[in-house]
């Protein structure tokens, strides 16, 4: 009797659950090599400093490595602002320079149904990442700490003006040039979006041209 009444009363919710988005695969990570000392684990906005090889899951097959192929040089690229696969951004957060992961990354999280290359669509990837190097990054934290001259966890037009003429100031230009109000009109048309004339923490994720 009280299995029945629980079936009464949950099946919308029976339906709901089976029914809704599967969850998002995951990247399986697994940590070669980590350093004895580690002294900044990365984080979103970082610039990171790779090498890198890259095999189908499928047959072992290595269609890319940063020590073999191109100009034989690590890569730099900022974590999770998308300029990498998504597992990449998922699965290279919290490591240290020197350490090395080997990510399994789903075909959902690389290159999906259309393929890229050499890699065939809806393939499984697995590659061995060794972190050379971490910077700050243009939308680092550290970045923003120091844009927010009044540590509000916000940025207002004067702070964005401030640091647009210490900007042209390093490189040589006029610190007065009356482009900045229009630049800094600019900024915040695209990155404040929720339009309440400041750009919050959140709100500062992706690079703008002049930032």
């Amino acid at each position: 009797m009280f299995l029945f009444s629980v079936c009464l009363i949950f099946p919308s919710l029976f339906v709901f659950v089976t029914g809704g988005k599967l969850p998002e695969p995951e990247v399986k990570i697994e940590v070669l090599h980590k350093p004895f000392m580690c002294y900044r684990n990365s984080k979103y906005g970082d610039m990171l400093l790779v090498h890198h090889e890259g095999y189908l899951e499928s047959n072992g097959t290595l269609f890319f490595s940063s020590r073999k192929h191109g100009d034989t040089n690590p890569v730099w690229f900022t974590l999770g602002i998308r300029e990498v696969i998504k597992g990449w951004d998922k699965g290279l957060k919290d490591m240290c320079a020197g350490e090395r992961r080997k990510l399994t990354v789903p075909s959902s999280l690389a290159y999906g149904k259309e393929g890229k290359g050499k890699i065939p669509p809806g393939s499984t990837l697995i590659f061995d990442i060794e972190l050379m190097e971490i910077r700050n990054g243009p939308r680092s934290h550290d970045s923003f700490r120091e844009m927010d001259l009044n540590d509000d966890w916000k940025l207002c037009r004067e702070e964005v003006r401030e640091y647009l003429k210490k900007e042209f100031e390093k490189h040589g230009y006029s610190p007065n040039d009356t482009n900045h109000e229009v630049m800094v009109d600019d900024i915040f048309k695209n990155e404040d979006e929720d339009e309440d004339g400041f750009i919050s923490a959140r709100e500062f994720t992706y690079q703008h041209d002049e930032l």
